[in-house]
């Protein structure tokens, strides 16, 4: 189940579209930022980090509602949570539109990945690392965090992007259901191997991301074969 606008808070709206969050998200973002340890000697980075990880998000979920507009669908909520952000889009029904409103997301991650490179060598021409080595930290972080994000969405697992994209290149010579089909069972398979990563690191937080991913990842699935047609 995606989060609604249902126990959120509106923060602003840009171009018709109005970004909300989650309730969630600021009793996670208060348990993670006071337990993490470690990595700079002022806590207050540790917020830095969390508000930057999410500032990531929603320019990545920007970029789908605002290429989904561009192809002449609809876009006018965001919501932020802790599992990361949903952008409500709605795509006109053919491969190419549906196409260039998921990749637009995964492609601002990407075009950030030189921005940031930039700005860490701006920061090492000017002995950043060594005058202040907390901001250092958190812009290596942000990098860090940028690229995770990219590699992660772009997995061939249905409903991330990688799948959803999966999905829309099957569909110019499938059709809508045997693309979704085999994106859903193909995303499945993907869930597995996720599920097993998730029980090596012992790790809660991957475990529930992917109960989230396999729940609807198997709805969509029923939906393919429930469907009829092509």
């Amino acid at each position: 189940m995606l989060p609604t606008h249902q126990g959120s808070v509106r923060l602003f709206c840009f171009r018709g579209i109005t970004v909300w969050l989650h309730w969630s998200w600021l009793v996670v973002a208060m348990w993670i930022v006071s337990s993490r340890q470690g990595i700079y000697q002022s806590a207050i980075w540790n917020a830095a980090e969390y508000l930057a990880l999410f500032g990531i998000v929603l320019l990545h979920e920007f970029g789908h509602a605002l290429a989904c507009r561009q192809v002449g669908g609809q876009a006018d909520r965001i919501v932020l949570w802790p599992l990361g952000g949903v952008a409500y889009v709605a795509p006109p029904f053919r491969p190419g539109a549906q196409l260039w409103s998921i990749a637009a997301g995964p492609l601002v991650n990407v075009a950030l990945i030189p921005i940031l490179m930039f700005v860490s060598t701006i920061l090492v021409a000017n002995g950043v690392p060594q005058k202040f080595p907390d901001l250092w930290n958190w812009v290596r972080m942000i990098e860090l965090i940028n690229i995770v994000l990219l590699v992660f969405n772009v997995l061939p697992i249905y409903p991330l992007d990688g799948g959803q994209m999966l999905r829309s290149l099957l569909w110019f010579r499938l059709g809508p259901r045997r693309s979704l089909l085999i994106a859903t069972t193909t995303g499945l398979v993907g869930v597995a191997g996720l599920l097993a990563l998730a029980l090596w690191w012992q790790s809660i937080w991957t475990g529930l991301m992917v109960l989230f991913l396999g729940s609807n990842c198997w709805r969509a699935f029923q939906a393919a074969r429930r469907a009829g047609g092509a």
